[in-house]
């Protein structure tokens, strides 16, 4: 047992959950170093195929499931147990102070940090009692929660306490740093995202099969998926046209979709813009790219039609530049490749080097290469959508061949060398790239994440403060106040409130400026305020000849800030 409860004491310390913490941090970036395999298995399987060496120890060592690995989700639970195990003590300790009376007063304040007296004339008629009852109410009113003792009894004080909202701030920044690993962790396991183009009058349907790109969470289940269908009508663009230097630069994007929560839903028409994403099915779909798709015929050898339809142009450089590929494994009696360039705005150079003048489509080209063979898709290997490789295909149309390069218009079309089939350039459509993203745990995240910054500017910005109150009477019927602050760790503004209370009570009990004065080094215990008869200082100013009943002894104040004597008390 005793092992145990040291264990704890050690998983349960701030200190340890610092370096979990930090722990957590280096833990991560393993991630970043190697490919993950929730995000893209075949290229770790491709990296373990490069790397025979030392491959497939690092997937025995679970480096490329970081984030799901044994080692990342214990460090990730031991920070939990430690934060639960600081926070909860921390909370209870603190409720069973907020509920507690303030401190008992203490037997000297000259000791406390802030210090000073007051002197209530004879003449004024207020009491010990009366006064004591007075400051009580001044410093409830300042946000104090005060407590009088000994009411009716010789000397009367009062104890006050405020701050503890200090303590709660501190109790917020670590609960909602919980709140946020734990929302985290939803999202990571129960989220998904995924990336999908759409040409104009395409549709996206929220399933598996709808996504180009998927990336599921840990414990992710294709029943999360709600089929919702989304179909890009229109696609609008607005260029630059005025400002000098910026002519042709997209300053606006605009897709005009119809949407549909459900197969049965009613359609609705919508409009997606960049930052300003659509909510669909608990999930976020937003802009993130756009550019032209040629719409091309190509026919086989045999003239049947061996594909139809829009080419997706990925962009290379200004002014829509783009690179297109177009792949037709079901060309006979070879299949067909084509790889080259899309120009909306086509230009060309004294050496006959083509380029695109402007983003609009003014003059349209499609320059092309192909290409027949095996493609490689028939052995069911993943290839990228714009890329082609050439390294087991023969050239038919080239620059550097007989045949030439491929050169295409809108509405033209053009005959294969060797009877292979023909491309046909039909007209040009636009296409936008969507990320869909779906995180459960991230209003919560962001919920916390806010509570986290309120919670630790409360706690630095609130200062735990005690103040305390004592009263008597002369034997002459002048009434003695003297009060003291202490504060709870270092508050550099306890100086200016002390000097706030002293006018208050100043002004509650009319008194003049009558002066203040710094003790002297060696009067550090202030023994008139502290004696059994409170305003012995008055005694000595009878002595040093001054008329004790016209003129009252001088209030004091002073500091003892730093003093071993108030180190000690505090």
């Amino acid at each position: 047992m005793g092992m145990l409860r040291w264990a704890w004491t050690q998983l349960t310390s701030m200190r340890t959950a610092l370096f979990l913490l930090l722990m957590l941090a280096v833990a991560a970036v393993p991630g970043s170093l190697f490919p993950q395999r929730p995000a893209n298995p075949s290229i770790v399987t491709q990296y373990i195929k490069d790397n025979p060496d030392y491959g497939k120890i690092l997937d025995s060592l679970q480096l490329y499931d970081v984030y799901s690995s044994a080692w990342f989700s214990a460090i990730y639970i031991l920070l939990f147990i430690s934060l639960i195990g600081c926070v909860v003590p921390r909370a209870i300790a603190h409720y069973k102070a907020m509920r507690s009376q303030p401190p008992r007063t203490p037997a000297r304040l000259s000791r406390l940090p802030e210090y000073g007296t007051m002197v209530i004339p004879a003449k004024a008629g207020i009491p010990a009692s009366d006064a004591i009852t007075e400051a009580a109410g001044l410093l409830k009113k300042r946000g104090y929660r005060v407590d009088v003792r000994d009411r009716d009894g010789a000397r009367p004080s009062v104890g006050a306490e405020r701050g503890f909202l200090r303590e709660v701030g501190n109790l917020v920044f670590h609960t909602s740093l919980i709140g946020v690993l734990v929302s985290v962790a939803i999202g990571g396991l129960f989220g998904y995202s995924g990336q999908r183009i759409l040409v104009e009058g395409d549709t996206f349907v929220n399933t598996l099969v709808g996504y180009d790109q998927f990336t599921p969470g840990t414990n992710f289940q294709s029943s999360q998926l709600q089929p919702y269908s989304v179909q890009l009508d229109k696609f609008q663009i607005t260029f630059d046209r005025e400002s000098q230097g910026k002519i042709g630069q997209p300053i606006d994007f605009q897709a005009d979709v119809t949407t549909k929560e459900s197969p049965d839903a009613p359609a609705k028409k919508e409009v997606l813009k960049v930052n300003d994403p659509l909510t669909l099915g608990g999930t976020s779909m937003y802009l993130t790219g756009n550019g032209y798709a040629p719409v091309v015929t190509i026919r086989d050898g045999a003239g049947n039609v061996a594909m139809q339809g829009p080419v997706v142009a990925k962009l290379q450089g200004d002014n829509y530049y783009s690179s297109a590929v177009i792949k037709v494994p079901d060309a006979k009696p070879e299949q067909l490749a084509f790889a080259g360039f899309f120009l909306p705005t086509a230009f060309v150079t004294d050496e006959g080097v083509s380029f695109s003048g402007d983003p609009e489509l003014f003059n349209p080209q499609l320059t092309l290469n192909s290409y027949y063979g095996d493609l490689g898709l028939d052995d069911g290997a993943p290839q990228n959508v714009f890329e082609l490789d050439v390294k087991k295909l023969t050239p038919l149309n080239a620059r550097n061949l007989d045949a030439g390069g491929i050169t295409l218009a809108p509405g033209a079309s053009y005959t294969l060398p060797d009877g292979k089939g023909s491309i046909s350039f039909d007209g040009v459509k636009r296409y936008v790239g969507v990320d869909i993203h779906h995180n459960p745990g991230q209003l919560y995240a962001l919920i916390f994440a806010l509570l986290a910054v309120a919670g630790l500017v409360t706690s630095l910005y609130v200062n735990r403060r005690r103040v305390w109150v004592r009263t008597g009477t002369h034997e002459d019927g002048r009434t003695m106040v003297e009060y003291g602050l202490l504060a709870r760790g270092e508050d550099h503004r306890l100086a200016g409130e002390a000097a706030a209370i002293r006018r208050l009570l100043a002004g509650a009990w009319d008194l003049e400026d009558q002066g203040s004065q710094s003790a002297p080094s060696g009067s550090a215990d202030n023994g008139r305020a502290d004696t059994t008869t409170p305003g012995a200082g008055a005694a000595g100013a009878a002595a040093a000849g001054q008329d004790t009943a016209d003129h009252p002894a001088a209030d004091f104040i002073q500091s003892t800030a730093g003093s071993s004597e108030s180190k000690k008390d505090q």
